[in-house]
């Protein structure tokens, strides 16, 4: 680790409080939410769950990139981040140094992970910040409630509904790389309706993907092409409340991205290709009421697209037309399906959550070649893949302090596997001393992709889930009347029958996906959210220390950093004008497999600082890497240099 890197961030954060503490600042509040339906599946207090679960307010969305919500994830502890280049390079997200595909996605509780990717995982980099109302992180296996991909944690990015009064809102912003975005909303309630409409638009000439800001490749081409980035998104839910228990809901969103992008690899690795990305999805629920309010039950159907479509250029010995290769690939992925969820409370006997979802997913995967041979398009994946389960969670309050769960599920994946898991947590409340102490168990599993299944390229339909099995304990602690908030958390995770590619001896030009791989993480979690000077000073941290193994080698996975840092310190000189400096710090990690290419370690300083004009306008500016570090998330893939931007915001 660079602690000479670390230690740099972290000055510069403390002269900063210095400068501004003395200032009549008043910091601005942020309330996030007391109720979360993540953690269990159903609504409840965060006080009384036993995981470990974060939220991204949409204040906190709202003050990030209008882009990509990269930024405003790496708030959360536990979870690191690395992208490949640009504002649409692949960003993956990995929690407590799990696969970026041991992950579950979803959107309003729709799954929607890529059936069409190699593990299976979600491109984070394709998301329309502008239509999300917050995200909770819930941190930990969750197979037990969610099944299949839940292995590291879930990741729920709720979408925005409309509340009170119509409402409406523009935002604007512009700046450094020709970046230019909007979204535009109006959400709120009209009887029995609720409703909220989103749409978002940004365009940004962007930079290299390969290459940019890394010395010897700019020394070897100095005249990289920027990658440019058009993005179009939104989003639509209504519900009605028919009254007695009964409600209706429906959401539909969409986002849409053509990217460029470079081959990075071969005598030209800077390339013209340019990929598109839509997400679609659409979903329906019926909730109702029954037994007095002692049983509350839903049926929800649901759908889900994913379409790629990537036009790859790669050069030969010279970039001559008989030397250049193009070729067209398509990747559509789809999923549909339905739930049916039941909670029955019964008191002191405490509430049981059960329920059974069947999915469909299909996989597609078709390929021409455009020059120097033009040839016919070709499928090289047609695959289905059917998977039906059922669960079911018990969560018990014994006397007024302590709340504990015990859940578990069954998931059949059609003519591959069926698998069992389980999870267990305990939470006990202190209020005298604004204690609250938490510890969960639990099982993950992982269902074979259908890439990894009947891939081209080493497809193995002998393939079993890939297992693990977590434990965490930790505690959360409020001093001087809720001015402080602390949060400690000790995790370990331990995975086996991990799916990996290998090569055959006898052909390195062959392989296939075997349960070959198993790993061991472990680490703390720190969490701090601290009221320095009420109305005036607030600074928020974020830290991870992680230890992340291959068992068969001891050496360490790639892209874990050791130590993962975030700190925000919110001033307000006046109640209308905030200021609010961010720094990250990531330690020294390897780029690839076998600690094959160290990537330094960095501290990077953005800052965001707006000022109310009244109760409905409001200017803003941010900048990014503003002290110009130069750094890479993968190896020789570009990062973004100094850059300003603003905008307004406008609500009536």
């Amino acid at each position: 680790m660079n602690y000479r890197k670390f230690a740099a961030g972290t000055a510069a954060c403390v002269a900063l409080s210095s400068i501004c503490g003395s200032a009549n600042a008043q910091s601005r509040l942020e309330q996030l939410p007391d109720i979360v339906v993540t953690a269990d599946r159903t609504p409840e207090p965060i006080s009384s769950t036993g995981s470990a679960i974060s939220v991204i307010s949409g204040e906190t969305l709202a003050t990030s990139s209008p882009t990509s919500v990269i930024d405003a994830l790496r708030s959360v502890p536990g979870l690191a981040v690395t992208q490949s280049g640009g504002p649409a390079g692949a960003a993956g997200v990995m929690l407590r140094g799990a696969n970026v595909g041991q992950t579950l996605v979803l959107i309003d509780g729709i799954r929607v992970n890529d059936p069409t990717g190699v593990a299976a995982d979600f491109n984070f980099a394709v998301l329309a910040p502008g239509m999300i109302d917050r995200i909770e992180v819930l941190r930990g296996p969750q197979s037990a409630l969610y099944g299949s991909d839940a292995m590291g944690g879930v990741i729920n990015i709720i979408t925005k509904k409309g509340t009170g009064p119509a409402q409406f809102n523009v935002r604007t912003e512009a700046g450094s790389y020709g970046t230019i975005a909007t979204t535009a909303s109006v959400a709120g309630t009209q009887g029995p309706w609720s409703y909220a409409v989103t749409g978002t638009a940004a365009h940004t000439d962007g930079f290299s993907s390969y290459g940019y800001r890394v010395p010897a490749i700019e020394a070897k081409f100095p005249r990289l092409e920027n990658d440019p980035v058009n993005r179009v998104g939104g989003s639509a839910r209504i519900g009605y409340d028919a009254g007695e228990g009964i409600r209706f809901d429906a959401g539909i969103s969409s986002t849409f991205t053509r990217a460029g992008y470079d081959a990075g690899f071969g005598t030209f690795p800077d390339t013209p290709s340019v990929a598109t990305q839509q997400l679609r999805q659409v979903w329906a629920k019926a909730t109702f009421d029954s037994l007095g309010g002692m049983l509350t039950q839903s049926i929800s159907t649901f759908a889900t697209q994913t379409l790629r479509s990537f036009n790859d250029i790669s050069y030969g010995a010279t970039q001559q037309p008989i030397d250049t290769y193009q070729t067209i690939t398509d990747y559509i992925g789809n999923s549909v399906g339905a739930e049916y969820q039941g909670t029955l409370r019964m008191g002191k006997a405490g509430s049981l959550t059960y329920g059974a979802r069947t999915q469909h997913e299909t996989a597609g995967i078709a390929s021409t070649d455009i020059s120097p041979f033009p040839s016919p398009r070709l499928s090289s994946l047609q695959a289905t893949q059917d998977t039906n389960s059922a669960f079911a969670l018990w969560k018990l309050p014994i006397g007024e302090r302590l709340n504990v769960s015990l859940g578990g599920r069954v998931d059949d994946v059609t003519s591959v596997a069926t698998f069992a898991t389980w999870r267990a947590t305990a939470a006990y409340d202190i209020r005298e001393t604004g204690t609250k102490l938490r510890a969960s168990a639990g099982t993950g599993a992982k269902a074979p992709s259908l890439y990894q299944l009947y891939g081209p390229y080493g497809g193995n339909s002998l393939l079993k889930p890939e297992e693990s099995t977590g434990y965490d304990a930790g505690i959360d602690q409020k001093l001087f009347d809720g001015r402080v908030t602390l949060s400690l958390t000790g995790f370990y995770n331990k995975f086996r029958n991990m799916i990996d590619y290998v090569y055959d001896p006898g052909n390195v030009f062959s392989g296939k996906y075997i349960n070959v791989a198993r790993a061991e993480t472990q680490g703390i979690e720190l969490a701090s959210d601290i009221d320095i000077m009420p109305g005036k000073l607030r600074l928020k941290t974020a830290y991870t220390y992680l230890e992340a193994h291959d068992l068969d080698t001891g050496l360490v996975l790639a892209r874990r950093p050791n130590h993962l840092a975030r700190i925000a310190l919110a001033i307000t000189p006046t109640d209308r004008w905030l200021i609010e400096p961010r720094v990250l710090m990531v330690s020294k990690r390897f780029s690839s497999t076998n600690e094959m290419n160290p990537l330094a370690a960095y501290t990077r300083v953005d800052l965001y600082t707006e000022y109310k004009i009244d109760n409905n306008w409001k200017v803003f500016a941010r900048g990014e890497n503003i002290f110009n570090e130069r750094y890479q998330e993968v190896l020789n893939y570009g990062t973004t240099g100094p850059a300003v931007y603003g905008g307004f915001n406008v609500t009536w």
